[in-house]
């Protein structure tokens, strides 16, 4: 079947997790988890979801966003959009009048990324497959075919990027049913946001080693003294095996950066998340290169705007492991462009996970690029936090600290219709509830 989009539709979809610090870290104090949700409609009756995570104030912007390129996606069939998905992806990116608004950042961008996601999850139903079984499946030139290779050739072009997935064809099977038995290497968020007590922290990180975590990440940046109590509280609680990283989303100057994290050093983190603005590419450069000697690495990427600010990140080894994002990059047809110029750099992938829907988005992209691009696990860990997963119809499934690969056909961001209804911003009746007080 063609399947036909006939409509689009956008709804604001607030969660009030401020109320209990949910997600707070040294920039992001009061975050209420968001999302713009789009759905698909088609004239087979087959409906496409997709979303992109926002932090409360600011998503009706990026609900009109939406709406502005609907224009450009209702009207066409899956069957033409997949057929020329690279055509596709630039008709979105490139309009001659709205790339002003970014181009490929921004608010323009998440709105992008919400509708191809939402087109992606169209066509893995359409398959009957999940989306990750989807990209596996694939033909390498088929999966070629979906990259906007624009502006990123003079680091990879399309013959490199299909000699990658030919050769990561060797064991393939062998890595797909390895996931499909023991699952994806995650590490938890959950236990160590900013705004959480000590006593909150304690219990959480109990709970999680009872659980079998063994990688834990804790925010930074807000006072030095309290980063130093707290780090090392965490590190006495989780052991000196267990693996540490520590999170100062872009808190720092450059050379604060540096002072501030080789104070830090004792803890023995992993890495660095986020020091510096997720802008400044030589930045991030400068404090991984004095970092290096402590044997701390430098993480960014889940406010990266685009694969060829990735591509400069990855030219001057500016970090030593590449943070993905289901929703701040055009979905997954820039995500893997991404996957493959890590690759070619060498440079492990731990994507961000931290908001409503990201953990059930990115464990598709994660999964492919085990099986079909990186065929490593070593230093590569998914993001997970244990926050609103009940609100949606396939939530992810963790076991023994791995991400289990989803059974159901889609790309696992349909909301139930009960959550949206009752979180939808302003009329919903948690928000009336919340106005109220």
């Amino acid at each position: 079947m063609l399947h036909k989009i006939i409509n689009l539709t956008v709804r604001d979809v607030r969660f009030p997790t401020s109320l209990e610090q949910h997600g707070s870290d040294a920039m992001h104090t009061d975050p209420d988890y968001s999302a713009a949700y789009v759905v698909l409609d088609t004239d087979s009756g087959l409906k496409g979801f997709g979303l992109t995570f926002t932090l409360g104030k600011g998503t009706e912007i990026v609900v009109c966003a939406i709406q502005s390129l609907a224009g450009l996606v209702v009207g066409k069939s899956l069957q033409e959009i997949v057929s020329n998905f690279r055509g596709f992806y630039r008709l979105l990116t490139s309009d001659g009048q709205m790339r002003w608004l970014g181009p490929e950042k921004g608010v323009i961008h998440l709105a992008t990324a919400a509708v191809l996601n939402a087109v992606w999850d169209l066509w893995a139903r359409a398959e009957s497959k999940p989306l990750w079984k989807l990209l596996v499946d694939m033909d390498p030139k088929a999966v070629v075919s979906c990259i906007d290779f624009r502006y990123i050739t003079d680091v990879l072009t399309e013959e490199e990027a299909l000699d990658i997935l030919m050769k990561a064809r060797e064991d393939k099977q062998q890595r797909e049913d390895q996931m499909l038995k023991e699952g994806y290497p995650a590490y938890n968020t959950s236990c160590a946001w900013l705004g959480y007590s000590d006593q909150q922290l304690k219990q959480l990180c109990t709970d999680a080693l009872k659980d079998g975590w063994t990688k834990f990440k804790v925010k930074v940046g807000a006072d030095l003294d309290d980063d130093i109590r707290r780090c090392r509280l965490i590190r006495q609680m989780i052991g000196p095996r267990n693996t540490l990283m520590i999170d100062a989303n872009q808190r720092w100057d450059v050379a604060e950066a540096i002072s501030w994290v080789s104070r830090l050093a004792e803890v023995k983190p992993l890495w660095i998340e986020e020091p510096t603005s997720p802008d400044d590419i030589l930045g991030h450069a400068a404090i991984s290169k004095a970092l290096a000697p402590l044997g701390i690495g430098v993480a960014t990427g889940e406010q990266c705007h685009n694969r060829v600010m990735f591509k400069q990140l990855l030219q001057v080894s500016a970090l030593q492991f590449v943070q993905i994002d289901s929703c701040r990059l055009g979905s997954v047809n820039e995500n893997l462009a991404v996957l493959l110029m890590a690759h070619k750099f060498k440079v492990p992938v731990c994507p961000h996970a931290g908001g409503v829907g990201l953990c059930e988005l990115v464990q598709h992209l994660i999964l492919f690029d085990y099986i079909c691009v990186s065929a490593n696990l070593s230093n590569r860990m998914c993001e997970y936090v244990d926050h609103l997963h009940e609100h949606f119809t396939s939530p992810v499934v963790i076991q023994n600290a791995c991400y289990m690969p989803p059974k159901d056909p889609g790309y696992s961001c349909e909301m139930l219709e009960s959550s949206v209804k009752k979180h939808q911003y302003p009329e919903g009746d948690v928000w009336k509830l919340q106005m109220k007080k």
